[in-house]
């Protein structure tokens, strides 16, 4: 019940916010933050909640994003269907590699390895072939409306991202309380004991992967209608991968809401470099992979454990 209060509360927090802003700069900040908010939830869904760690979230991202322009530009279909679709293909890619990889065993090192050998992969098929624009990407037209999934102004692409965020932070509630959430943590802390307990680490990892690729689709599917523009280098790049999972780090993994911290933290450092150093190539990932060394060093349990030792503490 805590829980679902305090989804609620950050639902109406942000939605009170979205209404009372009108800076383009402030409303755009919402939406990106509420974005990389939702790529870390899926990422901890399945590093945080069942210790697989992943370095290729982006082949979940880049399924998503190529499936919401493609069905939209070659097979004629509504946005919001198109949406759907993004979502159930990037599960589908979830439940093939999770399947894939957990069949024979891989896990750890082994695992992140082969979710970033998939995103490369994937990368090489949508420069090779047609129906994906190639190298050069797919760009869909102008139209906006509700219809088209199009908005005019940022505030409908946050109510679509805040639908989308509070739906994982609904999941992740439910993995903190659920049975299926109790044997993926089983999992994570000790697979051979959780075996001999009788819970099946398969089905159990493949589900978390399913869980964590279709939300990840939907955050490729919503960047796709924002900037109407994707390319093998944006959808399968090292760039989402990353984001994803030194957001959920930075703020906490297996927590309800360091996803969500680290996000923000990220994104309001990305500002502010943006402002000192202009628009220097790859400046961004410095940041990251400086931020993740130091809250390895000094907070390994991320923002929400700092926060979680001091209520300790107090108590």
């Amino acid at each position: 019940m805590k829980d679902l209060i305090g989804i609620a509360v950050f639902a109406a927090v942000i939605g009170v916010l979205t209404l009372a802003v009108d800076s383009g700069v402030w409303l755009t900040f919402i939406m990106l933050t509420l974005y990389g908010a939702l790529l870390a939830q899926a990422w901890n869904l399945l590093g945080g909640f069942g210790g697989q760690f992943s370095f290729g979230h982006a082949v979940f991202f880049g399924t998503g994003a190529y499936v919401q322009a493609m069905a939209q530009l070659q097979g004629g279909l509504n946005a919001w269907v198109a949406l759907l679709l993004a979502v159930v293909a990037a599960a589908a890619v979830g439940a093939f590699i999770g399947a894939l990889a957990f069949r024979y065993g891989l896990k750890g090192s082994y695992f992140a390895l082969v979710t970033l050998a998939f995103a490369e992969v994937f990368r090489i098929i949508a420069v090779s072939v047609d129906f994906t624009g190639g190298g050069v990407g797919l760009m869909l037209p102008l139209s906006e409306s509700v219809a088209n999934l199009q908005f005019g102004s940022r505030k409908g692409y946050i109510a679509l991202m805040l639908g989308f965020v509070v739906a994982a932070l609904l999941v992740t509630a439910w993995l903190r309380h659920s049975r299926f959430g109790a044997r993926l943590q089983a999992v994570r802390d000790n697979e051979d004991a959780a075996r001999a307990v009788g819970v099946n680490p398969f089905t159990t990892k493949l589900g978390a992967t399913v869980l964590s690729g279709g939300f990840t689709g939907a955050a490729g599917a919503f960047y796709v209608q924002v900037f109407q523009y994707i390319d093998p280098g944006i959808a399968f790049g090292p760039h989402v991968s990353v984001e994803a999972l030194v957001a959920a780090i930075v703020g906490g993994m297996g927590t309800l809401w360091g996803p969500v911290l680290g996000a923000l933290v990220l994104h309001a450092l990305a500002d502010v470099t943006r402002n000192l150093f202009g628009a220097l190539p790859g400046i961004n990932l410095v940041i990251y992979g400086v931020v993740l060394v130091l809250i390895v060093m000094f907070m390994p349990r991320g923002i929400a454990g700092l926060w979680n030792q001091w209520k300790q503490r107090r108590s």
